[in-house]
């Protein structure tokens, strides 16, 4: 009987640290979003003012589509 239980107590410890684990990246995904919101604004600001949009040629597929 003694293997059972130490079996069972095994199992219960490594589910146990399994959502410990996720525990903590869940908070530190937390904690750093903060950050990432930061440093994405960022990047977007950088890229969005230089970027320029051809326009597609006529008689294109673009143009068709944008068309109908």
């Amino acid at each position: 009987m003694s293997i059972i239980i130490e079996l069972v107590f095994t199992a219960i410890v490594m589910f146990g640290g399994l959502f410990m684990m996720f525990l903590f990246v869940l908070i530190l995904a937390m904690a750093l979003e903060p950050v990432e919101r930061a440093l994405s604004k960022m990047v977007w600001d950088m890229t969005g003012s230089n970027a320029i949009i051809a326009s597609p040629k006529p008689g294109s597929f673009k143009d068709f589509s944008m068309r109908h």
